[in-house]
């Protein structure tokens, strides 16, 4: 039975350095929950000024614009990993040859 005693085992990671390790690798992950959170609280910012819009409206708006803040990060983060994967790699393997 080995333990593993590596001060970067996820054990011993806080989820904040984890957060930070996952946005060096993937940095749109960050994006799309900030400007998940900023649409949340722009909705509940509004809510109290919606004038005579119903709420159930209301609530549709702000989770169709939350949804597209998200998968629009999403989609730029696989197609930036598509460009590194596909463009910057093989011009690096052709360069070093």
């Amino acid at each position: 039975m080995s333990t593993d005693t590596t001060p970067w085992s996820s054990k011993t990671q806080s989820p904040v350095s984890k957060l930070i390790d996952k946005s060096k690798e993937s940095p749109f992950v960050p994006i799309g929950m900030t400007g998940f959170a900023a649409i949340v609280g722009l909705g509940l910012y509004k809510l109290r000024t919606r004038g005579n819009t119903k709420m159930s409206v209301h609530l549709i708006h702000t989770r169709v614009a939350a949804q597209a803040c998200v998968v629009g990060a999403v989609t730029f983060g696989v197609l930036y990993s598509m460009y590194k994967e596909y463009v910057v790699k093989p011009r690096e393997a052709n360069l070093s040859k």
